[in-house]
Parts: structure tokens; C-alpha cells; sequence
């Protein structure tokens, strides 16, 4: 599984955008509500499971979209399943450790 993530800083912490590979470019609606998993956001890069483990840890502020990427995350203990929102069958979490 490959993982597509922007990084970038933001008020002096480390900010990581990152979501599941195959989302990137699409658009998830549900009712009026429409969320587009842009590449200007999420897609600076593509990395591998072990890349995308090391930094949702060291990572302040994590912005992520995707199941793949939302359960390794909650696998690292990284947030909690009652702060995902799902959108369309697409799981949504943010994360900020300030």
C-alpha cells in the first residue's frame, strides 16, 4: 500500500497531509457536502508503509483521509476511533499535538 503525503510547517510545528495513495485527485460527496483529496494538499510525494509510520509519529499536526492511512494510524495509537468522521465511506482524521 502507498501512501501520498505533503509535508510542510506550520506556526513552528512539523504538519503532515497525508492519505491513501489511490484517493489522490478524487472528490467524496456526500449530500451538500464535497471534499476533493487535492495534490496540491496531499500530494507532494509517494511513500511506503514504513515511511508513513515514521511520520505520523514525529509529525505535529497530521491531516489524513483514507482507511489505509486512518488504521495506521489508530494502529500506532495515534488518535481515537471516536474522532474519525466518515464521509461517503471515506474515514477523515485530524490530528494536533501542540
Amino acid at each position: 500500500m502507498q501512501f501520498s503525503v505533503r509535508t510542510t510547517n506550520y506556526q513552528k510545528q512539523s504538519m503532515l497531509n497525508i492519505c491513501d495513495a489511490d484517493l489522490l485527485g478524487k472528490k467524496i460527496i456526500e449530500g451538500e457536502l464535497t471534499m476533493h483529496i487535492s495534490e496540491n494538499y496531499y500530494g507532494e510525494r509517494f511513500i511506503e508503509k514504513d515511511e508513513a509510520e515514521f511520520l505520523l509519529n514525529i509529525s505535529s499536526i497530521i491531516n489524513m483521509a483514507g482507511k489505509e492511512t486512518v488504521s495506521l494510524a489508530l494502529k500506532l495509537g495515534i488518535g481515537s476511533k471516536n474522532a474519525v468522521k466518515i464521509i461517503s465511506g471515506v474515514p477523515f482524521l485530524i490530528i494536533f499535538n501542540m
